[in-house]
């Protein structure tokens, strides 16, 4: 059960580009892997065994240190009917939950609504990366989108105290609300106000921050650290989002040693953000949750591995009840849908469990439909 004393908080990494789920989850108990990943495969002898069936990639040690914990959830043959190559569409299905047509409100964006009805807080959702993912956008939502902790801010360069302030009044002036100017100026006002708001909060982060854990010098490394800086300064935020940069787990060619530098960083900077949160005494309200838009081809090209469906998903928390989810999709080529795995199980069914059993909220509307929940929470 999450703690009564403190409001539940959800944080989110994407693993952008489509993450080889047959290569993270290894089914080396099936002879058919090595049928089919001739070239681009892992040995057996090195596979962090789960089972006699699969296993961690051999580069993702803290994430099963995590896992033997029974602190990580394992979601098998993750995603969505008709599955979509497509980064883009793909992602957007993730993101908006309308496998079938164009979504424009994000799931986390209708839950931070639900959360925070009337914007009482300006940093109920901050995101940490370039531009905001679909997944929190809403009408009306306020949510910071952080490029660097350390320099975030308005008007950071300006030196002097009485300076910043005067250049920030004639900022919130632009900003303030114009009568008579329509629904679109009066939301850019407001939501310039929110970022006024949230800029200055957000810049106080890592003033009060201390930690004996020390994070990669990577993207998802710092981003991580970011994200337990703002966690542990109490701003009150539910929801924190990050990505791995910009397709980077789009691994088509030279993938054998690209994949295994990518989970060595992120599988590092999971365990980073859990040991650091856990020493601070504020990990027992906090569920991780790591995804990708699909998975790959289960034959390989030789390099790499293209665009493919059925992935995998990780749920990890100090309440997660760890193990292995959902089936793994078989690699009869019989079985295999155009070349990929065929999803087990409908991704907003995971979406729903942490709704629902996690952050306390209706799932229906905020999935658009009823899924069956999984037991991990």
């Amino acid at each position: 059960m999450t703690s009564t004393k403190k409001d539940p908080v959800l944080v989110v990494l994407q693993l952008s580009g489509g993450n080889d789920a047959v290569n993270t989850l290894v089914p080396y108990g099936d002879p058919l892997y090595y049928d089919h990943r001739p070239a681009v495969r892992s040995p057996e002898e090195q596979i962090l065994k789960l089972s006699d069936k699969v296993g961690f990639n051999p580069n993702m040690g803290p994430l099963k240190r995590l896992y033997d914990e029974g602190k990580v959830a394992v979601m098998q043959g993750i995603g969505y009917p008709n599955p979509n190559r497509s980064h883009f569409r793909s992602m957007d299905i993730w993101h908006t939950c309308e496998p079938d047509a164009q979504g424009t409100e994000g799931w986390l964006g209708r839950s931070i609504q639900e959360m925070d009805p009337n914007k009482e807080n300006v940093l109920t959702g901050v995101n940490f990366g370039r531009g905001l993912p679909r997944a929190l956008a809403a009408p009306g939502v306020p949510v910071a989108s952080v490029g660097n902790l350390a320099t975030y801010g308005v008007l950071t360069g300006i030196d002097g105290e009485d300076q910043r302030a005067d250049a920030l009044d004639v900022f919130s002036r632009i900003y303030s609300p114009t009568l008579g100017r329509g629904m679109v100026v009066d939301y850019l006002s407001q939501t310039g106000m929110d970022a006024l708001k949230g800029a200055d909060i957000l810049s106080t982060a890592p003033e009060s921050y201390s930690s004996a854990v020390e994070y990669g010098d990577d993207v998802v490394g710092q981003y991580m650290k970011n994200i337990a800086q703002v966690h542990l300064a109490g701003f009150g935020t539910r929801i924190l989002y990050t990505t791995a940069p910009y397709n980077s787990f789009d691994t088509h060619a030279g993938e054998l040693m690209a994949h295994a530098d990518l989970w060595t960083k992120t599988s590092s900077a999971i365990a980073d953000f859990y040991d650091d949160i856990t020493q601070h005494d504020a990990a027992d309200n906090v569920v991780l949750l790591v995804f990708t838009e699909f998975g790959r081809r289960v034959h390989d090209n030789g390099s790499g591995t293209d665009h493919g469906s059925g992935g995998v998903a990780f749920v990890v928390g100090e309440n997660i009840k760890g193990g292995l989810y959902g089936e793994y999709p078989s690699l009869e080529e019989s079985q295999l849908l155009e070349g990929d795995l065929h999803f087990n199980n409908d991704f907003r069914s995971t979406y729903a469990t942490i709704l629902e059993n996690h952050m306390g909220l209706d799932a229906q509307p905020i999935v658009n439909g009823n899924f069956e929940k999984f037991a991990f929470i």
